[in-house]
């Protein structure tokens, strides 16, 4: 149950990191606000499918999934899984230099900052978890 917990939160977080990420790389960009300005909410609600998916995964993976950055993987490889399913093509900024088709390479780079930060905070977290088990 520890597990489903723990995943739940993650799953929680990081969508909400990527909403963030994705709404703070909008405004950066000075992508016009009627076609991108409701971007992170779309990416709100395509991480809450993702949630879902995670959840029901780590529900029927129950022992694999123990620990943080596991987690992590797992949403990060079904995120990836869906930019690529919905054609949402990085290369393309190669051919056609303009802001939305940077926004696209941004996607893919927020996804691996976000594993980045869950590795630190697994990293931190087994950190606490060893030093309490040892005192």
């Amino acid at each position: 149950m520890k597990n489903i917990f723990l995943s739940l939160i993650v799953f929680v977080v990081m969508s909400l990191l990527h909403a963030q990420l994705t709404d703070f790389i909008v405004k950066y960009l000075h992508l016009p606000g009627g076609s991108y300005g409701m971007y992170s909410m779309f990416i709100l609600v395509f991480c809450s499918v993702i949630t879902a998916i995670g959840l029901v995964t780590v529900i029927i993976f129950r022992n694999h999934y123990y620990s943080i950055l596991r987690i992590a993987i797992l949403f990060e490889i079904i995120y990836l899984l869906f930019l690529v399913i919905s054609g949402n093509n990085p290369f393309i900024y190669f051919s056609e230099s303009n802001n939305e088709n940077l926004l696209k390479i941004f996607m893919y780079v927020i996804s691996f900052v976000i594993l980045f930060m869950m590795y630190l905070i697994h990293l931190l977290y087994t950190k606490t978890i060893d030093k309490n088990s040892k005192s």
